[in-house]
C-alpha cells in the first residue's frame, strides 16, 4: 500500500504519525478570515468517507449538558461478544441500537429522538453492563472493558468533552473490514425504567 496523501488545506497538529495508528491529529480548520471555526459540510464528510480526514464527535452539548447520541466503545478480547449481550439487553429495553465493528472490537450506537440528560445516559447504560456483567474500563481498576461516550456526566464552561471517531471507524486504507453490521437504530425517546 502507498502512502496516505494528506489532504489540502488542513494543519497538522503533530509532526509525528501516532506510533499505534500512523494518524496524524489536526486542528480544526478554521476560516482564514474570521478564524471562526468552519462548519461541518458535505465535502468534509465525503473527505472522512473517504479515509482522508476523521471527523471527531462530542457527544455532549456544552450548554444543556444533554446528548443526542450514546457509543459505547469497545477495544479488548470478546469486545464485540458483549456488545452483542449489550445490544440485545437494550433491545428487552425497548432500546435499538447500531453495531458497527472497528479494528480493535466495535461500538454500539444508540440515537436519542430527543436530548437527554448525559448523567442520565451514563447512569442507565452503565446499570444495563453492571446487570450483565460486561466489563467497564476504569471499574475497579480494570483495563479493559466499555468505555461510554459520553465520557463525563456533566461538562466544565468552555469544554467539550471525549470525542469518538465518526462512523465508518476507518480512515487508513486497510484490507480490515469496518462499518456497521446491523441496520441503522430507531430513536431512543426516553431513557426506560430500570429492569430487575
Amino acid at each position: 500500500m502507498g502512502p496516505v496523501r494528506q489532504p489540502q488545506g488542513l494543519q497538522r497538529q503533530s509532526a509525528n504519525a501516532h506510533p499505534d495508528t500512523g494518524r496524524h491529529y489536526h486542528y480544526q480548520p478554521k476560516n482564514k478570515d474570521s478564524g471562526q471555526p468552519l462548519e461541518l459540510d458535505p465535502a468534509t464528510v465525503r473527505k472522512h468517507q473517504a479515509g482522508w480526514i476523521t471527523i471527531g464527535l462530542y457527544a455532549i452539548n456544552p450548554q444543556s449538558q444533554r446528548c443526542k447520541w450514546i457509543a459505547i466503545d469497545a477495544d479488548y478480547d470478546h469486545a464485540f461478544f458483549d456488545l452483542g449481550k449489550l445490544k440485545g439487553e437494550l433491545e428487552l429495553d425497548g432500546v435499538s441500537a447500531a453495531l458497527e465493528m472497528s479494528r480493535r472490537g466495535g461500538h454500539l450506537w444508540i440515537f436519542c429522538e430527543q436530548p437527554l440528560l448525559a448523567e442520565q445516559c451514563r447512569v442507565y447504560i452503565y446499570n444495563v453492563a453492571l446487570r450483565l456483567g460486561v466489563p467497564i474500563k476504569g471499574a475497579s481498576g480494570l483495563r479493559d472493558g466499555i468505555e461510554l461516550f459520553p465520557r463525563q456526566d456533566r461538562l466544565a464552561p468552555g469544554k467539550f468533552g471525549n470525542a469518538l471517531r465518526a462512523p465508518p471507524e476507518s480512515i487508513v486504507p486497510t484490507t480490515t473490514a469496518t462499518g456497521f453490521t446491523t441496520p441503522a437504530a430507531t430513536s431512543l425517546h426516553n431513557l426506560p425504567t430500570s429492569r430487575t
